[in-house]
């Protein structure tokens, strides 16, 4: 299975230019402290790999001793952070929808990944880095494994 065949259809995603929901001035452009130096492209295949290390591309899996589910595997911290920084109307279940999970990864990565928190662009290793060891997983020593695993994968797509 390669990243292209995994990918989640833009315009069910709601996917605007620089990445979902990336907050934007009144003339479309973003604003700077949320900018992703990541085309919409680079986060659409970070985050394809991102679940196939994860699950398999699997929406119903259940990893982690039942702490983590759907296709990102997503623990009920990383949900809660996720929604309530977004005021998402979703609820934990709604991982297992992969268009859901979507919009969960991807509201994290609004509030974690940013050029403004990390002191520079965001990169794929960041999102996938921070997807794996929480909010200062791009800082984590213990994160390098699994980025490696998901550049594997996009190495490979």
């Amino acid at each position: 299975m390669n990243l292209s065949q995994i990918a989640l259809p833009l315009s069910l995603l709601g996917t605007p230019a620089v990445y979902a929901g990336t907050p934007t001035h009144s003339h479309g452009t973003p604003t700077s402290h949320h900018t992703s130096a990541l085309s919409e492209r680079d986060m659409n295949r970070v985050l394809a790999a991102i679940r196939i290390v994860e699950s398999n591309n699997d929406p119903s899996a259940v990893g982690d001793n039942g702490n983590a589910i759907g296709v990102y595997q997503i623990w009920r911290s990383y949900f809660r952070d996720a929604v309530e920084f977004a005021n998402l109307d979703l609820e934990y279940r709604d991982c297992f929808v992969p268009v859901h999970a979507d919009t969960v990864v991807r509201s994290y990565m609004r509030r974690y990944a940013t050029e403004r928190r990390l002191g520079r662009p965001v990169t794929m290793q960041d999102i996938a880095r921070i997807h794996n060891g929480g909010p200062n997983g791009y800082k984590k020593q213990a994160t390098v494994k699994y980025w490696k695993k998901v550049k594997a994968i996009l190495d490979a797509g």
